[in-house]
């Protein structure tokens, strides 16, 4: 995968709020600690503020710990099938 795309889907992961850091780390070898210093440096301040704001509020899903056991899947049902972060051909 090319690397601005690569970047691209661990932000996307990031903000998504369902998509827990041990599924980043499974798809991509990205750690809590990568994931973080890759949003630092790819978002405004502002934004960074805000995620991590989030990522830290008690709603959020990021860390398996804090997840209710009810949610048993990485991704949203609507979300295309990824295996490994390759997009399922149809």
């Amino acid at each position: 995968m090319e690397k601005n795309r690569k970047i691209d889907r661990i932000i996307e992961m990031a903000w998504e709020d369902r998509t827990p850091f041990e599924a980043i780390k499974f798809q991509f070898g990205f750690s809590e600690a990568d994931v973080i210093k890759l949003m630092r440096n790819n978002l405004k301040n502002s934004s960074f503020k805000l995620w991590r704001k989030r990522v830290n509020s008690k709603i959020s899903s990021k860390h398996l710990k804090k997840r209710s056991k009810d949610i048993t899947r990485f991704k949203s049902k609507l979300q295309k099938s990824i295996s490994n972060n390759k997009i399922s051909k149809r």
